[in-house]
């Protein structure tokens, strides 16, 4: 780097700032700063302000703790739980009365797990194929409702750059989303067409309706009694189209940082303003969304080289992503 300007900021973690102009590509000088100031105990940062080169050194190292099995393990089965009696109730059982009925919410169960465990597994092994330290799933289990609110990964070692960051947010709805199309299918095959109003109608989207008319088109006065593993694959790509909006810690918001950089803050609280609005005037659920919205952070983990834009083929995956939210988003979805 050539090296125009040098300040040191005090604080809590000293950082040493140099600003200029790299002499190599932000690839190769990463790689390099990386082995050159680890030893002294400093993280660089790369950067790019006012036409001008920055690499900021900071103070500390990340170091991933280690891992406590047992409460992913906990969480799921607790979630099992919970998942199970949401979908036994789903079909009328009442394992209060009758404990045994509580078998009848597996295949509910079942399905909704695996869409949500194949979600964070695809984040988990894109993370790991990224060198990128994260947990194991943690899900997140409630007595009520659906029997969850889904679940996460941690990553615990800083990102690389935005494309690193692409890769990891977009890799768990595409995952999700490739298990619960066909389970959806196959939940829509087992349900039958009735007379009348059915007491579990879907909210529609537009690759839900397009998958219904297809599969069981009805006359009017007719409807679909969907079965539970249709319901539960139903939420499936329901939550992919939620974790899809460009918004803080979601899915969506790492996929629009990876492509905006800062201005995706602007997008982010669109979006939650946006929520506040479906909220008020179309289904009250997206307020729950909203405040999970702000609990979760509408900061943005930026990567170690936050300069380095998107390469032409994640660009167009990422119109992919654009689309793939507007075929699965459902503004009123019970």
């Amino acid at each position: 780097m050539a090296v125009e300007e040098v300040q040191a900021q005090p604080g809590p973690q000293t950082t040493f700032v140099f600003k200029g102009r790299l002499l190599r590509d932000r690839e190769t000088a990463l790689d390099t700063l990386l082995s050159r100031f680890h030893p002294y105990g400093y993280t660089p940062l790369i950067r790019r302000q006012r036409g001008q080169d920055v690499v900021a050194a900071v103070e500390g190292i990340v170091a991933p703790g280690r891992p406590r099995l047992w409460i992913n393990v906990v969480l799921l089965l607790a979630t099992i739980f919970t998942t199970t009696l949401a979908g036994a109730m789903l079909v009328g059982a009442n394992p209060l009365r009758n404990p045994l009925s509580l078998a009848q919410g597996l295949p509910f169960a079942f399905t909704l797990l695996l869409i949500l465990g194949v979600h964070e597994l695809g984040h988990y092994f894109m993370g790991r194929w990224h060198g990128v330290q994260v947990t194991l799933p943690y899900f997140i289990p409630i007595p009520l409702g659906l029997g969850t609110f889904g679940a996460f990964i941690q990553i615990r070692s800083p990102l690389r750059n935005r494309r690193t960051l692409f890769d990891i947010g977009f890799a768990g709805p595409l995952a999700g989303l490739v298990v619960a199309l066909p389970l959806f299918v196959l939940g829509l095959l087992l349900s039958p067409v009735v007379p009348g109003w059915a007491a579990n109608p879907l909210g529609k989207s537009l690759l839900i309706e397009v998958l219904v008319e297809l599969l069981r088109p009805h006359a009017a006065g007719y409807a679909v009694s969907l079965h539970p593993v249709a319901v539960a694959a139903y939420v499936g790509i329901l939550i992919t189209g939620f974790n899809l909006l460009p918004a803080g810690q979601l899915d969506g918001g790492h996929v629009a940082y990876a492509a905006f950089g800062p201005a995706a803050r602007a997008l982010s609280l669109a979006t939650l303003a946006a929520l506040l609005l479906l909220g008020a005037f179309v289904w009250r659920g997206w307020l729950i969304w909203a405040l999970l919205v702000l609990l979760m952070g509408m900061r943005y983990a930026s990567p170690l080289d936050d300069v380095t834009p998107l390469d032409p083929a994640r660009k167009l995956i990422g119109l992919g992503a654009v689309l793939l939210f507007a075929l699965t988003f459902v503004p009123q979805p019970f």
